[in-house]
């Protein structure tokens, strides 16, 4: 089994904030020249962290912010994405042949696109108007560009008490959970680690990540069948095939929307045996104000999930880089 390096993951997360002066430097002479919009644009992975940063801004702030699928964008095009648009991308390899083509598609339109590369190299960096290089941790790099925005708009006042907090606190208090959260992902994972099929039920900034969750660690890396749904629509068709048997994990998180968590969390025991309640406030975060506890809730969420992930890998005993069809047939 993989060994957990919580200080790796501490290191790797101190880096990423530190893109922040990085991040600011293209951001702030952006918003005083004018931006129309934000679009966040991905495939996969990186469409569901579009999501978050969407959510994460849109209960926030009066920009115009929208998440955009590469595929459909290509084919359908967007009319509010302009020459007055900032497009926000990110790629692990820079060569996914949705996001190559949707960003030739953005520079037709003369977009500003700020990109996110693992690789500075690779064949998408040269395309985009900003590159910043960095692995990992994506949702972080999205939340920070969304937050200056925010700041710059005058709607997030406190943004330097926050960043503060966030560069003193962060990096270890996530990987702790990491820790404290093993013995109840390794439980987890023996548990459902051959589930027929499960569904996982998210709301707000943990939306994309549950979405996320399902279809690109437990579908593509794990090869288990699962249902995302969002809890605002759980009551609305997807509770009609459960049953005592049924395996479903709910995902409670700290901001605005966590009452349609609750509801859905609050109902379950009355049809379901089988069922999982993942509350954010059952981990600590110290250092950290109370009123920022619903931003942290996705990477709370996001700790946790990992250590199940290692567990159901060794379990199996099925390495999560193989896979049967993606970049391995043509497509």
């Amino acid at each position: 089994m993989r060994k957990f390096d919580k200080q790796k993951l501490i290191t790797s997360m101190n880096g990423a904030l530190e893109l922040r002066g990085k991040i600011n430097e293209i951001i702030d002479p952006l918003f005083k020249k004018g931006i129309t919009n934000i679009c966040w644009l991905g495939i996969g992975g990186t469409y569901a962290s579009g999501m978050q940063a969407n959510i994460h801004m849109k209960e926030k702030s009066a920009l115009e912010t929208f998440y955009q699928n590469a595929a459909e964008y290509i084919v359908t095009g967007n009319k509010r994405i302009t020459d007055k648009t900032l497009v926000v991308i990110s790629s692990v390899t820079g060569n996914t042949k949705e996001m190559v083509d949707a960003v030739k598609k953005l520079n037709e339109v003369g977009a500003t696109i700020l990109g996110f590369m693992d690789d500075p190299k690779a064949k998408l960096a040269a395309d985009l108007t900003y590159c910043i290089s960095y692995p990992e941790n994506e949702q972080l790099k999205f939340f920070m560009v969304g937050d200056r925005l925010m700041y710059l708009n005058g709607e997030f006042p406190d943004y330097d008490e926050f960043y503060e907090e966030m560069d003193k606190h962060f990096a270890e208090d996530i990987a702790e959970i990491g820790v404290k959260a093993d013995d109840f992902a390794k439980d987890f994972a023996l548990k459902h680690h051959d589930d027929e099929i499960h569904y996982f039920v998210g709301a707000g900034n943990q939306w994309g990540a549950t979405y996320s969750y399902a279809m690109c660690y437990w579908e593509e890396q794990h090869w288990l069948r699962t249902r995302a749904v969002e809890a605002a629509e759980f009551f609305h068709g997807m509770f009609e095939i459960v049953d005592r048997d049924t395996p479903v994990t709910v995902y409670v998180g700290e901001d605005s929307q966590r009452p349609l968590s609750e509801r859905v969390a609050k109902f379950l025991p009355e049809i379901c045996g089988n069922y999982t309640i993942i509350d954010a406030k059952d981990y600590d975060l110290p250092g950290f104000s109370e009123k920022y506890r619903g931003t942290l809730s996705p990477f709370v969420f996001h700790a946790i999930n990992n250590r199940i992930d290692v567990h159901i890998e060794h379990i199996n005993r099925h390495p999560m880089d193989i896979r049967r069809y993606y970049r391995a047939l043509d497509y």
